[in-house]
């Protein structure tokens, strides 16, 4: 039985489109993103994420010598707004990176494990969570659940 899978997803030429509350949560990616520890890779990676509370979470990449013992961004932001506000519903996670490990003109897209918590947080809380990914040429991608980004994750 051959079976197709299909999602869709928004793209912007740049943050100025998106709105208000959507930029400010991309600025706060980039900014969290310049503090991130990332001497070995030299590719620093932001996330913010917007509680339904309106809160806004930041987490950037923590790298060590000892590889592979540091985390991203993501798992970051996902983490600490799990353990200081359970049961709190994410609405939006927001992405952005720079640095030579990725070329300019690719999509900026999360790493497998990323990919499972962020599916296993929406899991949990049982309503999508919007990704907005801003590639290091400016351009912007939206899709609607991190389950678009990994539709056959581990325990579904």
């Amino acid at each position: 039985m051959k079976k197709e899978l299909h999602f869709s997803y928004e793209t912007l030429k740049s943050i100025s489109e998106l709105n208000e509350v959507d930029r400010i949560l991309a600025e706060n990616a980039i900014e969290t993103m310049d503090k991130a520890y990332a001497p070995y890779s030299k590719f620093k990676v932001g996330a913010a994420l917007k509680l339904k509370t309106g809160e806004i979470i930041q987490g950037n990449n923590q790298e060590n010598i000892a590889f592979p013992s540091g985390l991203c961004a993501e798992r970051v932001a996902l983490f600490y707004a799990g353990a200081k506000y359970p049961g709190v519903e994410i609405e939006t996670l927001c992405i952005v990176a720079k640095g030579d490990l990725v070329p300019k003109s690719h999509i900026l897209s999360p790493c497998g494990s990323c990919r499972q918590v962020m599916l296993e947080s929406e899991n949990r809380q049982k309503n999508p969570i919007r990704v907005i990914l801003i590639n290091q040429d400016g351009t912007v991608l939206i899709v609607n659940s991190a389950k678009d980004f990994l539709p056959f994750g581990f325990g579904l």
